[in-house]
């Protein structure tokens, strides 16, 4: 069960000071259910920090540090530096315990998604697409045969399991 926003709103001001003196100005901590891509995002006008409940209901492990990602983007701003993935940004990343500015937490599927079914792979450029549905007809490269059908440059399909 994720935490209530009152208890995200504690964590945050934890945070401040731990890691960041107190120097962050206040922020509003919300949930956004209709984040899949994203496992956080800052807005600075209205300052919020919007986290997702789908990755986190998944991986509650990663609220702490996607919410400590997010405030470092904050603090840069309370700076008047970029707030940007810099290398200030990565610096700081660093000195508060984060290894990456990515997680791993994957892209939350929407209802009733067909998963990636097939590869087509040109066996001339190496090129390889992921389809949904198999091709009705013989599809050649679109790098290696931009216009038209092309059977010198045919893509071949492999079936995911």
């Amino acid at each position: 069960m994720l935490p209530d926003v009152a208890s995200l709103q504690l964590l945050f001001a934890h945070l401040n000071v731990r890691f960041f003196g107190g120097k962050i100005p206040a922020y509003k901590i919300a949930y956004n259910a209709r984040f899949r891509n994203l496992a956080g995002r800052i807005m600075y006008k209205p300052p919020l920090i919007e986290l997702s409940v789908k990755h986190f209901e998944r991986h509650p492990e990663g609220l702490r540090d996607t919410l400590l990602h997010e405030m470092i983007h904050a603090w840069l701003h309370a700076r008047k530096e970029s707030s940007g993935h810099t290398p200030a940004f990565k610096k700081k990343m660093r000195e508060v315990g984060l290894r990456s500015i990515y997680h791993d937490m994957g892209r939350i599927p929407r209802k009733n998604e067909r998963p990636v079914r097939y590869i087509l792979r040109c066996e001339h450029c190496a090129l390889e697409a992921l389809r949904k549905l198999r091709p009705r007809a013989a599809v050649s490269c679109g790098r290696c045969s931009p216009r038209r059908y092309d059977p010198r440059f045919h893509m071949r399909i492999f079936t995911f399991p």
